[in-house]
């Protein structure tokens, strides 16, 4: 081999090097993307300084969850946030691990739901996530199964499939704390139903022994559908729940229902109801009449005033029954035969036996 050969092999030698060192420092820059890597390295030892949570998506639906002194707040609504979703949430992310490189092709984004979400057809959701030191950012794209899902870090072009799947919505109203009040039907004593239409009528027992519940104000000649028609009444404030929730004083509505369970131990809750639209929305105000409930009636009030609280139907269907649905049907008078008329000839006289008109008979008598 000539010096010069060598000389050129040692040229060509030193020029891949110098290309493997370029690209490998590029693709550190960019993000380190082997298969098992984190997605946002350092996120997962700084997740206890999180002071907030956003979330964003196309059509600009948003989500700013914020840490307050003790629990999580929607800023969108001022309400509690449901904490230990939010944990999750965030556990998730930082957790969040390479499985394979997919496209850098911002083409193909939209496959994959990993395209910027400045444009309003845009599917996927972008995440920031602050920290005193750093702002995490990454949209989380469509998933691929129940373990894994597509993302990508906005400030790169490499676009991956991660694990853990994550369950992202930028909707305000699923990152409420959805629990209202779980009153247990044994501790119900009677409901007073005042309703914005139809008669009020009340439930009751007199001891918890009593397993069905009496109902007031049946009107003359009518009876419950069973003896235990109006349990599921009593029982309605068991595992009650919120779908969204709105500041009280709007607008004054006068067909508001009113519904008043108490309790064998003293506390009483008052139920307001009205519809807005498809809307069915309640509030809650608690009072005491003995010393063993005051501290819970006051816990309650101070937890719900000022709020309304939208609510599925089926369950503010249940608070607010009618009387009516509570008993049987009224049955229809069945109608009466009518009496057989006697058969009339042409003229419309009547006939004898013969057939012969009487009026006829009587001029052949003669």
């Amino acid at each position: 081999m000539t010096p010069r050969r060598v000389l050129f092999l040692l040229g060509a030698g030193i020029i891949i090097v110098a290309f493997a060192i370029w690209l490998s420092s590029r693709r550190h820059l960019e993000r380190a993307t082997s298969a098992g890597d984190l997605v946002l390295p350092g996120l997962e030892n700084t997740l206890n300084s999180v002071t907030e949570a956003r979330l964003t998506k196309g059509d600009q639906t948003h989500t700013t969850l914020k840490k307050g002194a003790s629990d999580w707040v929607v800023a969108e609504r001022d309400y509690p946030a449901d904490s230990g979703k939010v944990r999750k949430f965030l556990l998730d992310l930082g957790a969040l691990n390479v499985v394979e490189e997919k496209t850098r092709n911002p083409a193909n984004y939209p496959q994959l739901g990993v395209e910027d979400t400045t444009s309003p057809k845009a599917t996927g959701t972008r995440v920031a996530v602050v920290t005193p030191a750093k702002v995490y950012e990454i949209i989380v794209g469509k998933p691929s199964s129940a373990k894994s899902g597509f993302v990508r870090v906005p400030s790169n072009e490499q676009a991956l499939l991660a694990a853990p799947s994550l369950s992202v919505d930028a909707d305000p109203k699923h990152w409420l704390d959805q629990t209202l009040l779980d009153i247990p039907q044994d501790r119900m004593k009677a409901v007073e139903e005042k309703p914005s239409e139809g008669p009020a009528f009340t439930a009751s027992r007199e001891k918890k022994e009593q397993t069905d519940f009496t109902v007031s104000n049946i009107p003359k000649g009518r009876e419950l559908t069973s003896p235990v028609a109006a349990d599921s009444m009593a029982g309605g404030l068991g595992g009650l729940t919120l779908d969204d929730v709105r500041k009280a004083g709007g607008a004054g509505d006068t067909k508001v229902s009113h519904a008043l369970f108490r309790t064998f131990d003293g506390l009483e809750v008052d139920i307001a109801g009205r519809k807005d639209g498809s809307h069915d929305l309640i509030s809650i105000t608690a009072h005491s009449t003995a010393k063993e409930t005051a501290d819970e009636a006051q816990k309650l009030t101070t937890r719900f005033q000022g709020w309304e609280f939208e609510i599925p139907s089926y369950k503010y269907d249940t608070l607010f029954t009618s009387l009516d649905s509570l008993l049987k049907p009224v049955e229809k008078p069945k109608k009466e035969d009518k009496a057989e008329k006697p058969a009339k000839g042409k003229t419309g006289k009547s006939t004898d036996t013969k057939g012969n008109k009487k009026g006829d008979a009587d001029t052949t008598a003669k």
